[in-house]
């Protein structure tokens, strides 16, 4: 059991670098986003959207992951840290659903404002990175808060 809960821990530290590392990496190429035209456009918008698909999808593996250690584990799920924890990942799992797609459709508009649509993205990352990185500290830090 101790083996099994060790794989899990690891999947779950794995699906959180997921889910964070790759918006780092998304903040430089917003900047380019206003003055990109047709063929960069679309590639930088192929991976904002690819970076969006992935952490999603490792928040589905970070979440199982947790469930699962909560269970196997010596927490409960009334630990401070824990439920705090799960409230910053409803909160940016709803954020994430919402947040992204929208802006990088208008993207695509014609018409639209470049400029103002890259600055509400850079917002966007860097809201999610300080949600996801908060939850980070809780899941690192373990603080009793009450």
């Amino acid at each position: 059991m101790d083996f099994l809960y060790r794989i899990i821990i690891y999947l779950h530290v794995i699906s959180v670098i997921a889910s964070i590392g790759p918006f780092f990496i998304l903040l430089p190429i917003v900047k380019k986003l206003p003055n990109a035209v047709e063929i960069a456009l679309e590639a930088h918008l192929a991976l904002l959207k690819s970076v969006v698909r992935l952490a999603k999808h490792a928040g589905h593996v970070m979440i199982g992951s947790g469930i699962l250690l909560v269970i196997l584990g010596p927490w409960t799920w009334r630990t401070p840290w824990i439920f705090s924890t799960v409230a910053l990942l409803f909160a940016s799992l709803f954020f994430l659903a919402r947040a992204f797609s929208p802006t990088l459709r208008k993207f695509a508009e014609e018409g639209a404002n470049k400029q103002d649509l890259a600055a509400k993205l850079n917002r966007t990352i860097w809201t999610y990175l300080i949600l996801l990185m908060s939850t980070l500290w809780f899941m690192v830090v373990k603080p009793n808060l009450w």
